[in-house]
């Protein structure tokens, strides 16, 4: 890592597989350097739309997300102050995701349809990715279960966005240490 990149671990969870059709429903962020300096936010769904596995597995329950969920536009707004309060300017902030195709998707998509535009621009580290160059294995030994045996983090993934983006964190820092 460069003194001029900031690695920021995200983690979301949604009610589908594609943004735009399925709703965001919470956001984990954090410092890969600070994993306790962090953010986190449920969102007011945006669409009805929504597959009852997908929301099984957040352990979110979507009536109470509608009445105590922020509206997408104020939790995209104040996901990018917090990572303008975390950053300096010149510094460049870089999206690091376990499968991070799915997440970094509807941030994406998120951030420019609420705020026309995304901080992390369009590319992002995937953990998955790294550790398959990092160990020379195949795609089917980058499981987080794989993972979590080899590298031995104290942190799980719970499906809690912020949790999981900690535990992202944890992994990450430690395939950058080897």
């Amino acid at each position: 890592m460069k003194d001029n990149e900031l690695f920021i671990s995200v983690d979301v969870e949604s009610s589908g597989p594609i943004p735009g059709e399925y709703s965001l429903l919470s956001i984990g962020a954090c410092l890969l350097s600070d994993p306790e300096i962090s953010f986190y936010t449920e969102f007011k769904p945006d669409s009805q739309k929504h597959d009852p596995e997908a929301v099984a597995v957040t352990g979110l329950d979507l009536t109470s997300l509608a009445l105590k969920g922020l509206p997408p536009l104020e939790a995209m707004v104040q996901f990018n102050a917090w990572i303008d309060s975390v950053s300096r300017p010149g510094k460049k902030v870089v999206f690091v995701g376990l499968n991070t195709p799915f997440d970094w998707s509807f941030i994406n998509y998120y951030f420019h349809k609420y705020t026309g535009g995304n901080p992390f621009g369009f590319t992002a580290i995937d953990i998955k990715a790294y550790y398959m160059g990092l160990k020379g294995c195949s795609w089917e030994e980058t499981k987080s279960s794989r993972m979590v045996e080899t590298l031995c983090p104290r942190l799980r993934a719970s499906h809690n966005a912020l949790e999981d983006a900690k535990f992202q964190a944890e992994l990450f820092s430690l395939m950058l240490a080897e």
